[in-house]
């Protein structure tokens, strides 16, 4: 049966996501953003252990794949940040520069990481001599600065990012590399699918590429407001960064050759994605093997004898579950319904309720986060049917976060002949200039001015990988030959 539940009195609606947001990232104890520096943001530890669990995930399918993890220094010299020209020019607007050491002026001032391509690479052309030290492929989970001039927002738009988990591979061969940047993409595509977080992949237009790639791809996410989010990136390099920083290797021939290099990125927007993807007007709402809580078990107690009794069957119950999930019993002297609102906002999966007539009928009444069902079970057969609820969670979870996406996002063929203004009109309000959200596909033709024109008014997030029938004709005319997203991003 489904129980309706009154939500937490101090959160606002979810259909007012920005408030929304910043509450339940407050209220769920995500982050404290009231640090005295603009874009950074103080972890707390229940929102720690959500970012540890996530980069967990991601941490062994990158070691499944054969990367391994290191770590590299935080400061870069000022001769070596402009080796890559491109690179250096990209970033020139957003570094934090160290230009004193104590009270004296350094001789050769020194850049914060805004990413590490740099001193990666630098230690790639000290390690790499043969065909027989590659491929190389190596991660760090690391914090980055970057001195960001738009408006910042918890975990989307900081200046501190303190999860920017980055690879860098080098490889004999373009063909090589070309299969890692594949296998970037798939590793990314099961992260997110792991989470329940529905995404697209486009290829970046050229013109808004990674700083020194040849080319960039990206996956974007749709957040509630409309809005889309880049929630990782993959980057193929080819040579040029081999180039810069003399990463060469003697080839079976005996011949020198410089090496490919690809890079990927992404940050603790996932975490954001998370939270936006799947919350609702009561708070979080976690997939269980990210939850740090799968399970809050809550005594009905009322002040009498048999309240012991409770007490001990709750502790039993928590006994019986916790070799294969986390649970707490929460035997606090409050109301059952400020501990109801409390654990359904930090999004436990799995609320176990347990009063005398649980006790006296050998049940407990099990409550289901993702979609506030109850039912009543047999604590003979408990563990087993709280696993097949774990896993129903997740995939109901997925499923109405993949429903919601795809309705944010116009296929369908009458899109593939109007008009730039019928472009941005079937994202924005004429009326009322209001953003109403999504992503749509839009035909252009090869000249980039078009799609130039059209991010007047939107953003372009690239064009699909897989393979499109062109119809329609682009904004200039002419017949169009490739199809852009373009979208509102944050």
């Amino acid at each position: 049966m489904t129980v309706k539940i009154e939500k937490p009195k101090m959160l606002p609606p979810k259909n007012d996501f920005g408030e929304w947001y910043n509450e339940v990232i407050r209220m769920a104890e995500i982050v404290d953003t009231t640090y005295p520096v603009k874009g950074f943001q103080t972890w707390l530890s229940y929102g720690w252990m959500i970012r540890n669990k996530v980069f967990n995930i991601l941490r062994k399918f990158l070691k499944d794949t054969g990367h391994e993890e290191y770590y590299f220094p935080l400061l870069i010299p000022d001769n070596l940040f402009s080796l890559e020209k491109e690179t250096a020019k990209g970033f020139e607007g957003e570094v934090y520069w160290v230009t004193k050491g104590g009270i004296n002026p350094l001789a050769v001032k020194l850049a914060i990481r805004p990413t590490s391509e740099i001193p990666i690479y630098l230690m790639f052309s000290k390690w790499i001599r043969s065909y027989a030290n590659l491929p190389l492929k190596v991660w760090q989970l690391v914090n980055t600065v970057r001195y960001e001039t738009k408006a910042t927002k918890p975990l989307i738009r900081v200046r501190e990012i303190t999860s920017f988990k980055e690879a860098h591979t080098a490889h004999a061969s373009k063909e090589d590399a070309l299969k890692q940047v594949d296998e970037a993409v798939n590793i990314y595509k099961k992260l997110f699918e792991t989470l329940g977080i529905p995404y697209i992949i486009s290829r970046r237009p050229d013109y808004d590429k990674f700083p020194g790639a040849e080319y960039s791809i990206a996956f974007d996410t749709v957040f509630p407001d409309g809005r889309t989010l880049q929630i990782g990136t993959v980057h193929y390099h080819g040579q040029r960064f081999a180039k810069s920083f003399d990463i060469k290797f003697l080839d079976s021939n005996g011949e020198t050759n410089y090496a490919y290099t690809t890079c990927y990125g992404l940050s603790e927007r996932v975490i954001a994605s998370l939270i936006a993807v799947h919350g609702d007007d009561h708070g979080l709402k976690l997939p269980p093997d990210i939850a740090p809580l799968q399970v809050i078990i809550i005594p009905i107690t009322s002040g009498k004898e048999s309240d012991n009794l409770i007490l001990e069957y709750s502790n039993k119950i928590a006994e019986k579950l916790s070799g294969e999930f986390t649970v707490k019993v929460d035997n606090r002297d409050l109301r059952p319904g400020k501990k109801y609102y409390e654990w359904e906002l930090k999004g436990v999966p799995v609320r176990i309720e347990i009063g005398l007539k649980e006790v006296e009928s050998n049940t407990v009444t099990v409550f289901r986060r993702d979609n506030f069902n109850k039912i009543n079970v047999k604590t003979d057969n408990l563990l087993e049917e709280v696993q097949k609820l774990m896993n129903e969670i997740i995939e109901n979870m997925k499923s109405d976060a993949d429903k919601n996406f795809k309705s944010k996002i116009y296929q369908s063929e009458v899109f593939f002949s109007f008009t730039e203004q019928d472009a941005v009109s079937i994202l924005i309000d004429e009326e009322t200039g209001e953003f109403k959200g999504g992503i749509v596909e839009v035909p252009v033709c090869d000249n980039v001015k078009c799609e130039l024109q059209i991010s007047n008014y939107l953003t372009v997030l690239g064009e699909p990988l897989e393979h499109r029938n062109i119809k329609g004709k682009c904004i200039c005319g002419r017949k169009a030959v490739k199809i852009i997203r373009v979208s509102k991003q944050y």
